[in-house]
């Protein structure tokens, strides 16, 4: 299960998760690692686009981070697709979905790449069939890496495109 920040614009006219072109990086990256994206579940922390005002001249709306309260309102509807979809491993897209995840002092700077098991008091609960999708104490499994956004935005694209791959192979080691 692939988790990002919140809708963008073009999801938000799409109704879906990642298609406008952090999507389609995504997805690019996703085949580069192995990974089948008919096997992700994508999905977002935040159920909202949360924007900016257009403003003159402006073609599309620039969107604004959601602040905690929203991340809090929607945790129960991510709670209910972790549930429903019962994954092998969550992937935090960036800072807000890893802190929807991992809780308020998770960095994406300190901990991508990295497989962690959900913190304490945060563990998504298992459904009943969901002991294979947990280690060995019930923990789900999660992986923080940059917002494919990131790259898109990064000064050195090449350099950001390359973290993002290492990061997302680990994934696929993980799900083998």
């Amino acid at each position: 299960m692939l988790v990002g920040e919140q809708p963008g614009d073009q999801e938000d006219k799409a109704g879906e998760p990642f298609v406008g072109p952090a999507g389609h990086l995504l997805r690019k990256v996703l085949d580069e690692v192995g990974i089948d994206e008919e096997e992700v579940y994508f999905t977002n922390a935040v159920k909202h686009f949360k924007f900016a005002p257009i403003t003159e001249g402006r073609k599309r709306r620039i969107h604004k981070a959601p602040n905690l309260s929203e991340l809090t309102a929607c945790r129960p509807w991510l709670d209910a697709e972790v549930r429903r979809v019962n994954p092998e491993l969550l992937v935090a897209l960036g800072a807000t979905a890893g802190k929807s995840l991992l809780g308020r002092s998770f960095k994406v700077t300190e901990a991508r790449g990295t497989l962690l098991p959900l913190a304490a008091g945060r563990e998504l609960p298992l459904n009943v069939e969901g002991a294979d999708s947990a280690d060995s104490d019930g923990h789900r499994h999660c992986l923080a890496t940059v917002h494919p956004s990131a790259v898109l935005r990064a000064k050195d694209r090449h350099e950001a495109y390359a973290g993002l791959v290492s990061d997302l192979r680990v994934a696929a080691r993980f799900l083998g």
